[in-house]
């Protein structure tokens, strides 16, 4: 059974995030105050007197409640999602999935763009009907039903939604988790699939040392980067080992969560676009439905899934952020056979469908209009 779903947090919550929220106890600061050591005091002192006094969730509320809202069970599964067709005949489906520690709140600023592209100067042949679903354990896709939900399981579960809705062919956008989740889909390559659309390709040296013969400058300059990347990532080795360990301390503190989404700063190098009102949004939906723990198992599933390495043959488009894990071409090609789409953008970064949603939704637009 499919019912329209509303969101709609009781004020008791908002009281008791307020409370705890004036209550909160700083750890001792690290030497400097700054980002070296993981999130600074001086940040959270800063964005907890903003989340208290200045942050406006019934605000965010109202964003949300803009677009139809569902919830739907899939083999005992509940899935939140949002669809929203667009008025061109002809509109291409296109199911978007979001980031981990993000949400469908990713995607606010992309529908109007993709579902009417006239408006935002694009051709009407380029129009999207578009269906974004909270990953299972994340948000209102709760509570997470039974385990294995590996990415793949999850494709498995939004191409079935999709048949669902009627939707005989569609593609797939993703970023973060939600490009792995598009990967595995084009994996699985159901019937009618239109290919995938995404942020990253999460390819990496084999060991081969022959790969490295043909690689320029950038691609040197992104195998850097990724090695920061990973020196400053260690949620994902705590979510792939003890999710639950450290769910017990972000489920009971709200700046808890706060610290732990760092991410959403770019671990602190200077190069986030993230507004503090997203930020803040992302954070408290994932504090009031209590998901920090099913949000982060599909690590701890992933690690333990023992799945061999695929190549995908599906049609492939790939958008690279500048301030973003950055995807080295050769790498991907290696692991992706058909990639038809490579673009890249001076600015942005992990979140650039929050960042600069314009650019991204042309980008897919471009892509599954050729």
């Amino acid at each position: 059974m499919t019912n329209t779903f509303t969101v709609r947090i009781p004020q008791a919550d908002l009281d008791d995030l307020a409370d705890r929220l004036a209550r909160t106890r700083l750890p001792q600061p690290a030497p400097g105050d700054d980002w070296t050591h993981g999130t600074p005091n001086h940040y959270l002192a800063e964005t907890v007197a903003y989340w208290r006094d200045g942050f406006d969730w019934r605000a965010q509320e109202e964003r949300m409640n803009a677009f139809p809202q569902f919830l739907t069970e899939i083999e005992g599964q509940p899935i939140h999602y949002l669809h929203v067709p667009s008025a061109e005949p002809g509109a291409t489906p296109v199911l978007l999935v979001h980031t981990y520690p993000g949400s469908f709140v990713d995607f606010l600023d992309v529908i109007g763009p993709l579902v009417d592209p006239v408006a935002h100067g694009g051709r009407a042949s380029d129009a999207c009907s578009v269906v974004i679903p909270s990953i299972p354990g994340f948000g209102f896709s709760t509570p997470l039903v039974g385990t294995g939900w590996t990415l793949a399981k999850v494709a498995r579960t939004f191409d079935t939604l999709m048949r669902e809705l009627g939707y005989d062919s569609y593609g797939v956008h993703g970023s973060d988790c939600g490009a792995m989740v598009a990967r595995e889909l084009g994996l699985l390559d159901p019937p009618g699939f239109l290919g995938l659309h995404v942020l990253q390709l999460f390819s990496f040296p084999s060991g081969d040392p022959a790969e490295f013969e043909a690689l320029g400058p950038a691609d040197y300059a992104a195998l850097e980067f990724m090695q920061w990347f990973q020196s400053v990532g260690g949620y994902n080795q705590m979510n792939a080992s003890r999710p639950q360990t450290v769910a017990a301390a972000l489920s009971d503190s709200p700046v808890g969560q706060l610290a732990y989404s760092e991410l959403f700063e770019s671990f602190g190098n200077g190069t986030s676009l993230v507004s503090r009102d997203q930020l803040l949004t992302q954070v408290s939906l994932y504090w009031f439905t209590n998901t920090s723990a099913t949000a982060a198992r599909f690590y701890f599933e992933e690690a333990r899934a023992g799945a061999e390495p695929q190549v995908n043959h599906a049609r492939t488009g790939v958008a690279v952020f500048a301030s973003d894990f950055v995807t080295i071409r050769a790498f991907a090609e290696r692991d992706n056979s058909a990639i038809e789409h490579w673009s890249t953008f001076a600015e942005g970064g992990h979140f650039a469908a929050l960042e600069r949603p314009e650019q991204v939704a042309a980008d897919i637009r471009t892509f599954f209009s050729a």
